[in-house]
């Protein structure tokens, strides 16, 4: 299974925090291939520039020296990201959601919003 990281997930993942057993599992499972968006970095950035969230070091550094595959953003996510019916707002996860889909890989969340969208979801 190949997966990709909901920002939050990601997060998560980075300090530590409880995740369902299952998803801890595939993540740190070493044949998998777990990836993080150029979406969710730039959501992190914003986030921090806002105020909202405190993150130790760089996120790039993380993911560039994690056992993460890094996914950037393509014409192709894009367009298709602009072309999902409005389940969800956000403009990042709605990428999330395009990238999973056009990658073919199971996009990893807590987040109930995902279920509307034809996208396989390993909940963490």
């Amino acid at each position: 299974m190949n997966l990709l990281l909901d920002t939050h997930a990601l997060l998560w993942w980075l300090a530590g925090a409880p995740m369902d057993a299952d998803a801890r599992a595939r993540i740190s499972d070493p044949t998998a291939l777990v990836v993080v968006s150029a979406a969710s970095v730039w959501e992190v950035a914003v986030k921090q520039a806002l105020g909202r969230l405190s993150f130790e070091g760089s996120m790039v550094d993380h993911v560039e020296h994690g056992d993460f595959e890094p996914l950037p953003i393509s014409l192709r996510h894009a367009e298709r990201a602009g072309r999902l019916p409005p389940h969800h707002r956000d403009p990042f996860d709605r990428m999330l959601v395009a990238q999973a889909q056009a990658e073919a890989l199971t996009l990893v969340t807590r987040d109930p919003a995902f279920d509307a969208y034809e996208v396989e979801v390993l909940r963490c």
